[in-house]
């Protein structure tokens, strides 16, 4: 199938609480767009840290830089007419807003909020972060030692305590053909 070319690419920036289910959704959201001839390229937390920016850390300051930097280069390949999907924690609503700012200058942004509850999160812990930092060995955990501030106004919120990531993934699907549509 030949890929899509868009005159002016999107970025969907996926927030929510460390496993809430961002990145599942993200790479299910990818298959459903590539199957469709889009171009889509997925930028995750672990991923982005642990290649482009493995000097990041996790106060406040350096979350916020953190974050900057991946709206630059999600900026860039948008630029190009690539499908952005962007899944990173993203606590606090200042930087997300700066996010958004630096991504709409040449791109549809959208805001996608992974709800799920900490309880929720806690349960599932994929990677054991939350037990580790429940017992204190690790600071500025989102949730637990540091805050999340949820999206006041999200483009989409997703139910990932209750829907299977499908159906979160075909929603998160739609709103980008949505957005795109509005923007041709």
């Amino acid at each position: 199938m030949r890929a899509r070319c868009l005159e002016r690419g999107l970025v969907a920036w996926i927030t929510g609480l460390p496993g809430s289910g961002k990145t599942t959704v993200a790479l299910r959201a990818k298959e459903a767009l590539e199957s469709k001839g889009y171009r889509v390229e997925v930028l995750d937390g672990d991923w982005f840290r642990a290649h482009i920016d493995p000097e990041a850390g996790y106060t406040r300051e350096e979350r916020v830089r953190h974050l900057r930097r991946v709206a630059w280069v999600a900026r860039l390949l948008a630029r190009h007419g690539i499908i952005v999907i962007c899944s990173f924690v993203s606590p606090y609503r200042e930087a997300r807003e700066e996010v958004r700012k630096i991504v709409s200058e040449e791109a549809v942004f959208l805001e996608v909020y992974a709800r799920c509850p900490l309880e929720v999160c806690i349960e599932r812990d994929p990677k054991g972060l939350y037990r580790r930092a429940l017992a204190g060995e690790i600071k500025n955990f989102t949730g637990v030692s540091d805050p999340y501030e949820e999206p006041e106004r999200p483009d989409l919120v997703l139910d990932t305590a209750n829907d299977p990531p499908e159906v979160n993934a075909a929603k998160l699907v739609e709103a980008i053909e949505r957005a795109l549509g509005s923007h041709a």
